[in-house]
């Protein structure tokens, strides 16, 4: 039996975003991750993680519909959340889709510009505590 610790990044797809989730992943070590677009996202997906990070850049995109509908019924406070987004605005509504499932919501990540690595890997200690 693997005691491998898994982590889960959820993506709306575009380029910035996608930019950050490579950066997040490569500060979580110790852990399996996946990086999963919003399109492909099954409920079971979140299930093995054991922490789990949402990015997008504008609210309620088209791929995230189901993921918002069944963050609103699963119970996940047994777990840390991370949600990062290139506007203020998006980061406002996903800290609104993760409230009802309980979550352990970290601090948000605003991407201004550039990916910048170490303040990532900074960002992610703060998430993994």
């Amino acid at each position: 039996m693997s005691s491998e610790k898994k982590a889960l990044i959820l993506t709306d797809g575009t380029e910035s975003i996608q930019s950050a989730a490579a950066a997040i992943a490569d500060a979580l070590t110790g852990y399996k991750t996946e990086v999963c677009p919003g399109e492909t996202f099954a409920g079971t997906d979140i299930l093995p993680a054991e922490i789990f990070f949402i990015g997008c850049e504008k609210t309620h995109p088209a791929s995230f519909v189901y993921l918002a509908e069944m963050l609103a019924h699963i119970n996940l406070a047994d777990r840390s959340c991370g949600i990062f987004s290139t506007n203020e605005k998006t980061i406002v509504w996903l800290e609104t889709i993760v409230k009802d499932c309980e979550a352990s919501l970290g601090e948000p990540l605003l991407i201004d510009g550039e990916v910048k690595a170490p303040a990532v890997k900074k960002w992610v200690k703060g998430i993994l505590k």
